[in-house]
């Protein structure tokens, strides 16, 4: 398929999911149209792939042949889930019968459900299952004794009440991998306690520095502590399933929500300890790094500029007119330019506020600067560098809810990740499963 050009995915399922790329300058009033079916046969298409979806058929990916038990709720457990099951590994998700995984209601709704759910749950099978029924647990017991990996972020401590803690499911299953992620971690005085992003956005350092110097600590827009600890997560399951090939034995991964977020706070400890230097609130600059702001535009747009190398200063001096800067000893090395970030700024500022963003877009480009509008949802949905990446995917929600989802990240050249389905409804395979079936 040519770079941009939708590819079409129709799955075999009552309620007809369908998910394909948006092409090129669809706008949102557009979607509906965009979803429509044009093609009676049921096949899945991913990467030069394809299988009859009516039969339970190998899927896609460098994780197929991978199963994965997910016990938990909310973001930082299931994404690391959504992610393993992008990359091709059969994931089923255990849900209370009593309402399931409160995600089917965060956030945005549409009628009572969550326009998040399809995504953070694609991929997935749902079992409700409730772990405090003798007849329940015993199927979720055996189920993991089944899987490759066992998911979970409950409070630590609380899987050993159901006899799922590694200690016990290792007899059994020498292979099973215990992949944990909590707000403090498994060990330590604090090991007990309810872990949440935000309290490990904070105690990881990251709330700190977000914000502006003169106002409280801020945050981003998105639960990042949760979503670093899946990432972590996904990391640790991918690194013990590769040791198990050599050693035959699975292990416990740890992961804190804390810790994820302390890891990328690079040199922050060490400037501290050696030379006094605590890392502060800077807005949206980084200390010491400039010129790299977003700077404003004669349209009110953000125009990010990131020229504080000393070869690309001097190329953005010279599309300012004014190369006489690159000089200026004020600004002519990078740490000349730290030193006087502020001052910089309001000169570029001045600059950048009297063309539109397009116009400062096509100079920077031509003279190499690195450039880039601020965007928003609203401009990444029909972006065209992320539809030819194939970023943006239409799919249809169990509910016939018809939204964007972002694509698959990484590509892999050879065994492609891919959006088989979205996300299921409450229970809808604990049948299947309560039966011993292990197909998808």
């Amino acid at each position: 398929m040519g770079a941009g050009q939708p590819s079409r995915i129709r799955i075999a399922h009552p309620l007809h999911f369908i998910c394909h790329s948006l092409s090129f300058g669809r706008s949102r009033a557009n979607l509906s149209r965009a979803a429509h079916v044009t093609s009676s046969t049921d096949w899945f298409y991913s990467g030069g792939h394809a299988r009859d979806t009516t039969t339970n058929m190998e899927r896609a990916g460098p994780l197929l042949g991978v199963r994965v038990l997910e016990v938990g709720n909310f973001i930082a457990g299931p994404f690391a889930g959504q992610l393993l099951g992008d990359y091709g590994a059969e994931v089923i998700k255990i849900e209370s019968p009593s309402g399931g995984d409160p995600m089917r209601r965060w956030g945005v709704t549409v009628g009572g459900d969550s326009l998040f759910w399809p995504t953070i749950a694609r991929n997935k099978q749902s079992v409700a299952a409730d772990l405090k029924d003798p007849d329940d647990l015993a199927m979720v017991q055996r189920l993991s004794r089944e899987c490759d990996v066992l998911l979970e972020n409950f409070r630590p401590g609380l899987l050993k009440r159901f006899g799922l803690d590694y200690a016990t499911l290792s007899i059994d299953h020498p292979g099973i991998i215990l992949t944990h992620v909590s707000g403090f971690g498994q060990t330590g005085p604090r090991a007990a306690e309810a872990g949440f992003g935000s309290i490990g956005e904070a105690f990881g350092g990251i709330r700190h520095t977000t914000g502006d110097p003169d106002r409280p600590p801020a945050r981003a827009g998105v639960s990042l502590g949760d979503s670093l600890a899946a990432l972590f997560a996904v990391i640790g399951t991918l690194a013990a399933l590769h040791e198990r090939t050599t050693s035959g034995r699975g292990q416990e991964v740890d992961v804190a929500i804390y810790e994820a977020v302390a890891a990328l706070m690079e040199s922050s400890m060490a400037d501290y300890a050696v030379e006094g230097i605590l890392r502060n609130r800077s807005g949206g600059t980084l200390r010491g790094v400039a010129p790299s702001n977003a700077y404003p535009t004669s349209d009110r747009s953000d125009v990010l500029i990131a020229a504080n190398a000393d070869a690309i200063f001097r190329r953005l001096c010279a599309a300012m007119g004014q190369p006489e800067l690159a000089e200026d000893e004020r600004f002519i090395t990078h740490s000349a330019r730290g030193a006087n970030e502020h001052e910089l700024d309001e000169l570029i500022g001045d600059w950048t506020k009297k063309r539109t963003g397009d116009e400062l877009l096509r100079l920077m480009k031509q003279h190499s600067v690195p450039a880039e509008r601020v965007f928003t949802a609203a401009e990444m949905i029909d972006d065209p560098h992320y539809l030819a990446r194939g970023m943006v995917q239409l799919i249809t929600s169990r509910q016939g809810i018809e939204l964007p989802t972002l694509g698959v990240v990484p590509k892999f050249s050879r065994t492609p990740g891919s959006i088989n389905d979205v996300g299921p409804l409450l229970g809808e395979h604990t049948e299947r499963h309560r039966q011993g079936d292990k197909t998808a």
